[in-house]
């Protein structure tokens, strides 16, 4: 079948979706907004034959089934906040969008649960859950418009993997609608399930090829009673990993955040947001770390803190710090580390990387990559940050306006410098269309078949979400 498929097929396929979810949740033609067909960062385009908001799981089965019989790729739509592409559907696709289906269905007091539909936004399911006295530790930038759906298929990490892990260590139970309309679910809420393969780890991290999420049972904590932040100075990376292991034992398990911003970074960001605020601590330090507690005692985790970070800065490994005293403090220190919109735009046109590698690794990769971005392009702006307390570190690169391949030069460049080091190319972003050509980077080829093993058992037609994950064959 075409990708762009003949006009009576096209027609008939609408129809059908049409009659599925009601003429107000099926968008076609010129109806179709530049939302869905363009992803975020304005580098993936599509023609979808259609969007369709589904308000179930019912509905979404139906869409499926008609998809396959006409033999039309799916891809599933969360909050659009991807940006490696992964959202975005191939010409004469349909778009699947779960922002209809965003309710929280339950939250378990006594498991410590909370049971929710695809489409649910993080910080809906971050704002229900306090208000049980929970915490729902994944949390990121973008919890505004993220959905769980989307974190589930993406693996998601954000800033507390250091203590809580990704979306997978969150997902008790699942749902899903697979390329043949059949409804597998599993909506446990037991920690402990021995009995068989755990096909929705499959699922986790799959980005929509092998499926589509519809609903989830999250795992909660308790609601945390105090939070302590701080930003540190550091005099160079030698100091970061006895840093990192000190603060880990001295807090008792209560570290949740160690962000690592290099100078570049942090003299870019903090001269770029003056209009704003003030820098926390001057610039020109080699390294600032961003790091923060959660506790259950508020006095004594206070006195903790302070306590620890004193010793850090007796055995040398701290140069400068300054401590939140209050909730606007703590906001202004994270915008430092997370309020990129406005300072990143006079980079644009941006390559934007995620990768991830062992801790000891880090200065050797930023100084090769570095170099090698700088030997293509000697004047690029280049910033090095990133939750670096588990190994993931993101890299922005001003791209050459003037040269047409620049992103493919500064791409193969970064991403030799990961295979050298023994990274991954994706550390929580996906790998979607921007990455897949260079998962062999970090992928075997005895992983990649294996890989391709999976996708054409499950979807065979090759209908969901194609020309993400895995690159074309040879």
């Amino acid at each position: 079948m075409s990708e762009l498929i003949a006009a009576e097929h096209a027609g008939r396929v609408i129809d059908g979706l049409r009659t599925i979810v009601g003429a107000p949740n099926l968008f076609a033609g010129a109806d179709i907004e530049d939302r869905y067909r363009v992803d975020v960062m304005q580098k993936h385009h599509a023609r979808p034959l259609a969007v369709v908001r589904p308000a179930d799981t019912t509905q979404v089965v139906e869409i499926i089934k008609i998809a396959a019989r006409a033999a039309v790729p799916v891809t599933p739509l969360g909050g659009r906040t991807g940006v490696v592409g992964g959202g975005v559907c191939r010409d004469g696709g349909i778009v699947l969008s779960l922002e209809r289906m965003n309710r929280v269905l339950e939250v378990d007091d006594s498991s410590m649960t909370m049971t929710v539909e695809a489409g649910v936004p993080l910080q809906q399911a971050q704002e229900v859950a306090e208000a049980h006295g929970f915490i729902l530790p994944l949390d990121l930038g973008a919890r505004g418009s993220a959905t769980i759906g989307g974190n589930i298929a993406t693996n998601a990490g954000g800033v507390r993997v250091l203590r809580w892990g990704m979306t997978r260590d969150m997902v008790l139970g699942l749902e899903a609608v697979l390329a043949n309309g059949a409804v597998v679910s599993s909506l446990s809420k037991s920690l402990k399930d021995n009995a068989g393969y755990h096909w929705k780890d499959l699922l986790i991290g799959s980005e929509g090829t092998l499926g589509v999420v519809t609903r989830a049972v999250l795992r909660l904590r308790p609601l945390p009673a105090s939070t302590q932040t701080a930003l540190l100075a550091l005099g160079g990376f030698e100091s970061v990993p006895a840093l990192l292991r000190r603060l880990e034992g001295r807090f008792a398990g209560q570290l949740s955040s160690f962000e690592l911003m290099w100078q570049d970074f942090y003299d870019y960001v903090t001269a770029a947001q003056l209009n704003t605020r003030r820098p926390p601590l001057p610039p020109g330090s080699p390294l600032y770390a961003l790091v923060e507690t959660l506790g259950s005692d508020p006095v004594r985790d206070l006195e903790l803190f302070q306590e620890g970070l004193h010793e850090a800065g007796e055995a040398g490994l701290i140069e400068d710090a300054v401590i939140a005293q209050t909730a606007r403090e703590r906001g202004n220190l994270w915008a430092v580390r997370d309020d990129l919109t406005e300072p990143f735009k006079p980079l644009f046109p941006l390559a934007a990387f995620d990768v991830s590698l062992a801790l000891k690794d880090m200065p050797a990769f930023v100084r090769d990559s570095r170099a090698a971005v700088l030997a293509l392009y000697p004047s690029s702006t280049i910033l090095y940050y990133g939750h670096a307390g588990d190994g993931n570190l993101h890299v922005a690169v001003a791209l050459d306006r003037s040269g047409p391949d620049a992103e493919t030069k500064v791409e193969t460049a970064v991403y030799g410098c990961i295979r050298q080091y023994g990274g991954s190319i994706s550390a929580e972003h996906g790998v979607g269309t921007a990455k897949r050509t260079y998962i062999g980077y970090t992928r075997s080829k005895t992983e990649l078949a294996l890989m391709r093993s999976i996708k054409q058992a499950l979807d065979p037609d090759n209908i969901m979400n194609p020309g993400k994950v895995l690159p074309d064959r040879d």
